[in-house]
């Protein structure tokens, strides 16, 4: 394996390609400007329709680095960004799914890239976030997986726009397998009139994550039209657990 770093780069980042014996891996490293080896790293995973600067991944790297001091890991998708195939997005992706190992494939690429931005970097073992939606959330799940299964512990994820049924039906029952391995705090966002997802699939993989702390957040329009306060609210679920655990607390309103 051999790391490049590449020209240019947005908002701060630095862009990169992992040359392997499989296939290339590009991706983007937001670094505040001072990194201690306990230093936060969130790893972005971006939609079918983007690729590692999709929104909106350089809005929370920016923030978690100059509010936070946290880096930002993203990486392009398998036929997206700087390895682009064909027309890219969802066109290509649909063909990159009829490949067996689509998935294990791409989790191979995530372990690549934070193992080596973790030796060639000063970031060496703080905390992990992840924040990926749609095919963010696709192949997300099935990584913290398999991060979990072979050591390595997340401690909170933003995840989402994503279900068992409806667009990726054909890994309905990875998917839920893959949710009962996540036991860290997860944020799940929901669109209601998702046009490719229906609600019976949200909510099939929703229950499936086995942590105890997990909070759903649904909200009305298509499958893009997240609010604006929920990418807020994702940085501050984000941000506040990655610096330690954050204590569950219950009110009742009918308590007297």
């Amino acid at each position: 394996m051999q790391l490049e770093w590449l020209s240019g780069g947005l908002n701060g980042a630095r862009d990169f390609r992992l040359i392997t014996d499989h296939r290339p891996v590009t991706g983007a490293l937001w670094s505040p400007d001072e990194i201690r080896a306990d230093t936060p790293l969130v790893l972005c995973g971006h939609g079918a329709s983007g690729d590692r600067y999709q929104a909106p991944i350089p809005h929370l790297a920016t923030r978690l680095g100059n509010e936070r001091g946290y880096a930002t890991l993203a990486i392009d998708g398998p036929v997206h960004g700087l390895r682009q195939q064909g027309p890219g997005g969802r066109a290509a992706l649909a063909e990159e799914f009829k490949r067996q190992t689509c998935v294990d494939d791409m989790v191979a690429d995530w372990m690549l890239a934070l193992a080596t931005m973790r030796q060639e970097t000063d970031l060496a073992e703080g905390p992990l976030g992840y924040f990926g939606l749609s095919m963010g959330s696709i192949f997300g799940i099935p990584l913290l997986a398999a991060a979990r299964q072979s050591g390595i512990d997340f401690d909170v994820s933003v995840l989402g726009l994503a279900g068992t049924t409806g667009a990726v039906s054909f890994l309905g029952e990875r998917l839920l397998e893959d949710a009962a391995e996540i036991e860290h705090p997860v944020l799940f966002l929901m669109q209601l009139e998702d046009e490719l997802f229906d609600r019976g699939g949200y909510l099939a993989l929703f229950d499936a994550i086995a942590s105890t702390d997990k909070r759903l957040h649904a909200n009305p329009g298509l499958h893009p039209e997240i609010p604006s306060d929920e990418v807020d609210f994702a940085f501050d679920f984000l941000a506040a657990r990655l610096a330690g655990p954050v204590p569950r607390r219950v009110t009742n309103p009918l308590a007297e």
